[in-house]
C-alpha cells in the first residue's frame, strides 16, 4: 500500500475479520498523510504496532475509533510533530504514559471516548496535565450512541482484582504519594538525559549487534530482525539483570515478546532473574512489573548445590513437546 500511494493525504481504514492478520506497518510510508482514521483495528495483533505511525511528520488529525491497543506511549507518537487533533476510542483497558504526549508539540484537541484506565500511579499525571496544560483542550465522552461529555473528576479506573472501579482522582490521592509535579519534572529531566546519552547508547548498540550478527539477515531493519527471531522461536527466554533493565534494545525485545504473548495466549515467555533486584527499581519498568504479578519466574540460585535443580526446571519448560 505505502509503495503505490505515497501522495495520499487522507486515509480511512476499517478492519474486517478477514483482515485481522494484515500488517499495517506500511502506513508509515504514507509520509504526506494529513488525516488518518483507523476503525475497529486490533493493534494488539500487530507485530510492531508502534512503528505504524512513524515518519508521519505531516499528520494533523489521527482518529482511532473502536480500536484496541496495549498502552499509549511515546514510541507511538515520536514523529507526530504536526498533530493537532487526536480522537481515541479504545475498547480495552489500557495505560496512558506521560511520554505519549511529549512529542505532540502542536496538539490542540484531545478527545477520549470511553476512557478505560487501570488503577495505576503510572496514569496519575493525566488529570493534572489535562487541567493545567491550557494549550490542549481535553474532552471526555461517554461511549453511548449519543456521547455525553463528563468531567475528569468523574473518571473511574479498574483495580488489580478486575472487579472494583473506584473514582480515579480519589485513588491517586490515596495511593500515589509522590507529587505529580515532581514526577513530571523527573520525566522531563530523564528526557534531556536521554539525548545527552545518545552517543553512549549508540556505542553500546554496536557492541550488542556484533554478538547477534550471526543470526540477523544483512541489510534488514534491526527491529524486523528482532521481531522475526522472536516469532520463529518456540519460547522467549528473558534473562533479567540490572544491565538488562538499562538496555533500550532489551526493553524493545520485552515489548515485542509481550505483544506476542497477548496475541497467542500461550506460555511462551520465560523470565529468569540472574540477580536480586529491589521492587523500587522494577516499578519503573511497567511491562515487566505487570508480568511479575501474573507469571511464575525463576531465580538463579546463589547456592551451587541448587544449580542442577534450576537447570532441570528450565529445561523441562524449554524442551519440545515431543520430548515431554
Amino acid at each position: 500500500m505505502g509503495k503505490y500511494f505515497t501522495s495520499v493525504e487522507t486515509f480511512d481504514y476499517r478492519s474486517k475479520l478477514s483482515a485481522k492478520r494484515v500488517d499495517l506497518s506500511s502506513i508509515n510510508q504514507l509520509i504526506h498523510l494529513r488525516k488518518l482514521t483507523l476503525r475497529q483495528v486490533d493493534l494488539l495483533t500487530q507485530r510492531s504496532a508502534d512503528i505504524i505511525f512513524h515518519n508521519l511528520t505531516k499528520l494533523e488529525v489521527l482518529e482511532l475509533d473502536n480500536c484496541r491497543i496495549y498502552s499509549l506511549e511515546g514510541s507511538l507518537t515520536k514523529d507526530l510533530k504536526s498533530l493537532k487533533t487526536l480522537y481515541l476510542h479504545i475498547e480495552n483497558i489500557y495505560n496512558v504514559f506521560y511520554s505519549f504526549t511529549e512529542p505532540l508539540s502542536s496538539l490542540k484537541h484531545l478527545t477520549f471516548n470511553n476512557l478505560q484506565m487501570f488503577c495505576s500511579c503510572d496514569n496519575a499525571w493525566l488529570i493534572t496535565w489535562a487541567k493545567g496544560y491550557r494549550q490542549v483542550e481535553v474532552i471526555m465522552l461517554t461511549p453511548y450512541t449519543h456521547p455525553v461529555m463528563y468531567a475528569l473528576e468523574d473518571l473511574i479506573c479498574l483495580s488489580d482484582n478486575g472487579i472494583d472501579t473506584p473514582n480515579y482522582v480519589k485513588y491517586t490521592e490515596a495511593n500515589c504519594t509522590t507529587e505529580v509535579g515532581f514526577v513530571l519534572f523527573v520525566a522531563t529531566g530523564l528526557g534531556v538525559l536521554f539525548f545527552m546519552l545518545v552517543v553512549f547508547v549508540h556505542n553500546l548498540t554496536l557492541g550488542w549487534l556484533s554478538e547477534d550478527i550471526r543470526d540477523f539477515q544483512l541489510g534488514k531493519d534491526i527491529v524486523e530482525n528482532i521481531t522475526d527471531s522472536l516469532y520463529r522461536s518456540r519460547h522467549t527466554l528473558c534473562l533479567v539483570s540490572r544491565h538488562y533493565l538499562r538496555s533500550n534494545w532489551c526493553s524493545l525485545e520485552m515489548k515485542l515478546a509481550t505483544y506476542r504473548l497477548q496475541v497467542e495466549q500461550r506460555d511462551i515467555l520465560l523470565l529468569v532473574f540472574l540477580e536480586k533486584i529491589p521492587p523500587r527499581r522494577l516499578s519503573a519498568h511497567h511491562r515487566l512489573a505487570r508480568l511479575l504479578k501474573t507469571r511464575t519466574y525463576l531465580d538463579w540460585p546463589q547456592d551451587p548445590n541448587q544449580h542442577q535443580a534450576f537447570w532441570d526446571r528450565l529445561w523441562a519448560k524449554l524442551k519440545p513437546l515431543s520430548e515431554t
